[in-house]
């Protein structure tokens, strides 16, 4: 993970600068690592704990910010960078690992949740058309970033297994299991500078979204089965 977010970087920004194009860097809010300030803004540094079992894709992130820098600054390259917060919709691989697709592929499957800890750690989902259209207002804009592009409604995760319950089943019942190292307390994003200086906020509530990511999760399934 830490290869491709580095190396891959590294030859996407020599091919940019060989042919002239811009560049997006798909970051991530887990640059902000465990944050100790909440909303993130993309001014934070960041608590990343640098040797943690999540460092690779942290530290590995955080490291094609600056290389990506790097090239715009010593090699002219035009980049933009997004920091990306938790996303959802149809099409996501039905056990890709993600909180909500493991809810609700739980949940349709007629098996309990898994919440890790004490379910109390919070995070911010944004529909995927909403990242979508940030990602094409950002590289068609003149601001090189970095921009968070996130939902800022936040949910604790036995929250989120609550409306999971209302949009699938009320019955759905949730297992707890022991919480897994470097876990983040809290995720999410200020999106203060994305508004002012892109004009755009996400407009799909995690109440209009999850239902269309259900929708797609149930064919699949059954189409499986």
């Amino acid at each position: 993970m830490y290869k491709t977010n580095v190396v891959g970087t590294l030859n996407m920004l020599g091919l940019a600068k060989r042919v002239g194009a811009r560049f997006l860097l798909t970051s991530t809010s887990e640059v902000y690592g465990d944050p100790l300030e909440h909303p993130q803004k993309e001014s934070y540094w960041g608590h990343v704990n640098p040797i943690g079992v999540r460092s690779c894709y942290d530290e590995g992130k955080r490291t094609a910010e600056t290389l990506t820098m790097d090239y715009h600054r010593g090699a002219g390259v035009e980049v933009r960078i997004a920091r990306i917060f938790n996303t959802y919709g149809p099409r996501m691989c039905l056990d890709d690992g993600r909180v909500v697709s493991n809810f609700v592929t739980q949940a349709l499957q007629k098996q309990p949740m898994t919440v890790y800890g004490d379910g109390k750690q919070t995070r911010s989902f944004q529909y995927v058309s909403d990242l979508v259209d940030g990602l094409v207002t950002l590289m068609e804009s003149e601001h090189i970033g970095p921009f968070n592009l996130g939902n800022p409604g936040e949910f604790t995760m036995l929250e989120l297994a609550q409306v999971v319950k209302e949009t699938i089943d009320p019955g759905a019942s949730v297992e707890f299991k022991p919480n897994t190292a470097d876990d983040p307390h809290m995720r999410k994003p200020d999106i203060s500078k994305a508004k002012s200086l892109l004009n755009w906020e996400p407009k799909v509530s995690l109440k209009q979204g999850l239902p269309r990511m259900v929708s797609d999760f149930q064919k699949r399934i059954m189409d499986e089965n």
